[in-house]
């Protein structure tokens, strides 16, 4: 910093925008600041004794009062014990040992008398502890021997007040009793550090809160002589800075203007006189004086002026002619803002940019812009150009036509997705690759939507963008076309001809070992039945005719037709071939059933079947089976629903199913059948509570002679047709049988079967 700027702080002047906007204030700090630099530490030092002094007188007196108050309450206790004692010894109750007097003590003194380390004693005439609450054991010692100044409390009692005595070094404060006009006394003692233990802490924070406060207006003062040492420097630096901008105004050709808006005044900065050509006087000026350097087709500040302070506006960014000194016109960017000024109201702060070489500048490439977009206009190809951010630039009106756009929703500075988004989808488009360009060039045809073909080449420009441009290569397509498919003609032809001769030979060979192999399976098949049938017809001769006499001579034996049977064990095994016969009998009619229905031999005789007698039916030829174990079969069968089946089959598919449900549910096991209408079908559900089924084993359930094996399977024979039947008879009359189960839960089987004709409107279910 210069000499005569250091001189003009310490005078008190100030200079550029600050001298504009603070000067008033600045002089009157100026003048106030050597009396604050003496009248702020000597009143801090006033306040801090006066807050000492009222502080300390406080304190003390708060002491006398802590004393006085122990020295009441001492008295008040003295009193009220010797009270007590004194109604014992009117009533004849007057304690003998120690542990009555505790208990006269402690229904007269409460245990909130023995806080503040307070004690109570009793001596007999001696001078002997003889009953003590609170305080250390002293019940046995003579008072003379621990409590020093003990002699006017032992000589006149209540009348002594309250003393100040000292035990084991340390101060008390006694007060005696006589008890009953004798020589024993009932004394109350406390210790003085109790009583003054709050004030010391008062204290204690008190003197905290002064040194505290004593030690921020210490801190504050120092901060306010540093601050104004600062305030000096801040004025220095300030006065380099402003010359800094200056110099940073005038080499970037602008300057700095503030308008007062309440004063009618305008400030310009060193440069902006510079800018304009004229000499620096006064740097405030009048609107008066700056309208006259303003091109009048520009602005009028006078306008301006009272929409700012109106608040129509609060800002300003228009481009205006301003006077040169020499006579001609400079252009300048002017940008303000209105700022509330505390003291002087509304102010306009901004910049004024010297705007006159960017605007010749702008002309130019106005120009340069002009005849370009009048050359790619003439051209016959579509034309475009991005930025390197993606932003159109520049397009011809082949761009709009080839692309399907609109020219009115075009525009440049529009994203390229956006721009694509709008671009109609061609018809098809086949990109071909440049690999010498290394990726910086593209190139595709496309064939838009009116059947011409366009090759678009796309290569970037060294400032980051994309030029692209597109051809109309319709006729060279056209062409090509007609070369490629008179060329595909020929090989179709050609391959044609090789692959008919190719087919001819391979399709009479086929079907040469085709016609041998159906002979072949023919011969196979046939004999394969006729041994079926053979096989079959053997069983249901051989088998079932001494079958059927078996078991016929069983039930005569059963029956004791011809009289009584010698031996019990002869029962037992009669019984047993009846059984066995009986189960042999079934495992072949499931046999034959089953050949039936896999041949096709089986015939259905359809008829309307009311569910609900059968369902009862079946129910009672399967009774003996769940009465031994205590099995409870329990029905749940809407009435009047019809199907239209075969009798025989429908009760062969509830026996096999409720035989099963029977057999695999343990003793007092639950059995329940369910019918319902739902829909145009009807379902029943037989549920038991058995033994169920893994669910890797109901994959193979419901194929012939395939059970699950499980403790109940253990222990109950069967052929394993009995499923397979069921779901093959109800699969023939259209329906189906699925089944769900857990292990250990049980099994659900439902079989579903369309209802009979006419029938279809049945409710639906209403779960």
């Amino acid at each position: 910093m210069s000499v005569s700027q250091a001189g003009d702080i310490k005078a008190g002047g100030m200079v550029g925008h600050a001298r504009f906007l603070a000067e008033p204030a600045f002089q009157r700090l100026v003048a106030l600041e050597p009396w604050l630099k003496r009248a702020i530490p000597v009143l801090i030092i006033i306040f801090l004794a006066v807050v000492f002094s009222a502080r300390t007188a406080s304190l003390m007196a708060e002491r006398d009062s802590a004393d006085q108050t122990a020295r009441m309450f001492l008295s008040l206790l003295a009193d009220s014990g010797q009270g007590a004692l004194r109604e014992a010894a009117a009533n004849d109750m007057m304690p003998q040992t120690p542990a009555a007097y505790e208990r006269v003590l402690s229904r007269t003194l409460p245990t909130e008398a023995l806080i503040s380390g307070r004690m109570f004693l009793v001596t007999d005439v001696d001078g002997t502890v003889i009953a003590q609450r609170g305080g250390e054991d002293r019940i046995g010692q003579n008072t003379q021997t621990f409590i020093e100044g003990m002699q006017p409390l032992a000589l006149f009692g209540q009348g002594a007040g309250v003393l100040e005595t000292i035990i084991d070094e340390r101060p008390y404060l006694a007060a005696a009793a006589r008890i009953a006009d004798t020589d024993a006394l009932f004394l109350i003692l406390q210790d003085k550090a109790e009583i003054f233990a709050s004030w010391r802490r008062r204290a204690s924070m008190n003197v905290t809160l002064f040194v505290a406060t004593s030690s921020i207006l210490l801190v504050l003062l120092y901060a306010y002589f540093a601050q104004v040492a600062r305030a000096h420097e801040a004025d220095l630096v300030y006065c380099e800075t402003q010359k800094r901008v200056d110099l940073a105004l005038t080499r970037g050709h602008c300057g700095l203007w503030d308008w007062d808006l309440a004063r009618g005044r305008i400030y310009w900065s060193q440069s902006m006189f510079e800018m304009l050509g004229y000499r620096s006087g006064d740097e405030v000026l009048s609107f008066g004086e700056v309208a006259r350097y303003v091109h009048p087709d520009d602005a009028d500040l006078f306008d301006l002026a009272e929409k700012a302070a109106a608040r129509d506006i609060v800002r300003v960014d228009r481009t205006l002619r301003m006077r040169h000194a020499e006579g001609y016109f400079i252009r300048l960017r002017l940008r303000t803002e209105a700022v509330e000024h505390p003291v002087h109201g509304i102010h306009l702060i901004g910049i004024a940019v010297d705007m006159t070489e960017q605007h010749r500048l702008a002309e130019l490439s106005q120009l340069a812009s002009d005849n370009l977009q009048a050359a790619i206009e003439s051209t016959s190809e579509s034309f475009a150009l991005w930025d390197r951010d993606g932003k159109l630039v520049l397009y011809n009106h082949r761009f709009i036509e080839h692309n399907g756009l609109e020219e009115v929703v075009l525009q440049p500075g529009m994203a390229r997705a956006d721009v694509d988004a709008l671009i109609r989808t061609p018809v098809s488009e086949r990109r071909i690759p440049h690999p010498q360009e290394g990726g910086t060039a593209i190139t595709c045809e496309r064939q838009i939507a009116d059947g011409r073909w366009l090759q678009i080449n796309e290569r970037a420009t060294p400032s980051g963008g994309r030029i692209s441009v597109g051809s109309d290569i319709t006729p060279l397509k056209m062409q090509e076309e007609r070369l490629i498919v008179s060329e595909r003609r020929l090989m179709a032809t050609n391959h044609d001809l090789v692959l008919a001769q190719r087919a001819a030979l391979e399709k009479a060979v086929a079907l040469e070992e085709i016609n041998q192999k159906f002979f072949d399976a023919k011969e196979r098949a046939e004999a394969a039945n006729r041994a079926k049938a053979e096989f079959l017809a053997n069983v249901s001769h051989e088998l079932r005719t001494p079958l059927n006499a078996i078991i016929g001579f069983s039930e005569m034996i059963q029956r004791r037709i011809l009289g009584p049977i010698g031996n019990p064990r002869y029962e037992e095994y009669i019984d047993d071939i009846h059984e066995s016969g009986a189960f042999l009998l079934n495992v072949i009619n499931d046999i034959l059933e089953m050949s039936k229905i896999e041949a096709g031999r089986l015939v259905l005789d359809r008829e309307p079947i009311d569910l609900q007698p059968i369902i009862e039916e079946t129910m009672q030829m399967t009774a003996f089976l769940a009465q031994p174990k205590s099995i409870a079969v329990v029905t749940e069968i809407a009435p009047g629903m019809q199907v239209e089946a075969d009798r025989r089959a429908i009760k062969q598919i509830l026996i096999n199913l409720l035989t099963n449900a029977i057999k695999f549910t343990g003793d007092q096991g639950q059995v329940r059948i369910r019918a319902k209408c739902v829909g145009c079908e009807v379902r029943i559900y037989i549920e038991d509570n058995g033994c169920g089924i893994p669910a890797a084993a109901l994959q193979r359930l419901g194929k012939p002679f395939e059970q699950v094996q499980n403790q109940f399977s253990k222990n109950h024979s069967g052929s394993g047709l009995g499923l397979a039947i069921s779901r093959s008879l109800t699969e023939m009359h259209g329906g189906a049988l699925k089944i769900r189960s857990r292990v250990g839960r049980g099994t659900v089987v439902s079989v579903r079967l369309p209802c009979a004709t006419g029938d279809h409107e049945a409710k639906p279910d209403a779960a």
